[in-house]
């Protein structure tokens, strides 16, 4: 039986005072959307996120994390991963910090890691429509870059499908923003780059009527953590990993 342990990693860790231009340094790693907060006995506090990430843009900053920490999924080491699986979506993470019995902490379990074995293990029921979420919060490829950083402080959400007169043309996320630095160029440039120079233009999508199992093998096999759905050329919902972890019976 998989546990935590079989898939803890380590994960870098920050303190209340450290900086917030060292948090998006580790966050530029594509593996980390998230960085535990620990005191100084390596105790967990909670997590700082990508999206807290982009809340200073200043290229000097002597913001602290202190303000931005969230609390965090935490499960022990001999958990097994269903246990894991659900405290990550419990609290609507990417991952969850693995804690010893005085809440020290020892890594950390990624999501994108859980999820092709947790899918394998487990049957999936229903189809796309009855488990993505129609909230969905889209960008028009002429909007400037700053509009995406609005975007993703106001909803929390990670990826926005781009649309041109109502169309999917593309996918812009928080780490199209993070990577390369534009954080740091964001006030300089953001006013004048429009996103349909930074989005993902190959994208995958799904359909309404296909099953949850076919979004589920999509998202391993491509590596992402969420998929539009299309319906006739407009996007009618978004489908991530929680989504389907919700279809499992």
């Amino acid at each position: 039986m998989k546990v935590a342990q079989d898939f803890r990693i380590e994960i870098p860790v920050l303190k209340f005072s450290d900086q917030i231009t060292k948090a998006r340094q580790i966050l530029r790693d594509d593996r980390f959307r998230e960085v535990y907060v620990v005191d100084d006995a390596k105790k967990l506090l909670g997590y700082f996120d990508i999206t807290d990430g982009l809340r200073v843009t200043a290229t000097r900053s002597n913001v602290t994390v202190e303000g931005f920490v969230k609390d965090a999924a935490e499960v022990h080491a001999a958990d097994q991963i269903e246990q894991v699986a659900r405290e990550i979506k419990k609290f609507h993470t990417d991952s969850a910090a693995v804690v010893d019995g005085q809440r020290h902490v020892t890594g950390g379990v990624l999501l994108s890691d859980l999820f092709p074995v947790i899918i394998s293990r487990h049957e999936l029921c229903g189809s796309v429509l009855d488990h993505m979420s129609g909230n969905v919060v889209t960008a028009d490829e002429t909007s400037p870059i700053q509009h995406i950083y609005t975007l993703i402080v106001q909803s929390g959400f990670s990826a926005f499908p781009v649309v041109r007169k109502k169309k999917l043309v593309g996918i812009v996320s928080r780490r199209d923003l993070i990577r390369g630095g534009r954080t740091r160029t964001a006030r300089a440039h953001a006013e004048h780059t429009p996103v349909g120079e930074i989005m993902t233009r190959e994208v995958i999508a799904l359909k309404p009527d296909d099953m949850i199992s076919t979004a589920a093998r999509l998202l391993v096999q491509h590596d992402v953590s969420c998929l539009p759905v299309i319906d006739g050329g407009a996007v009618v919902g978004i489908v991530d990993r929680h989504d389907v972890l919700a279809g499992i019976r």
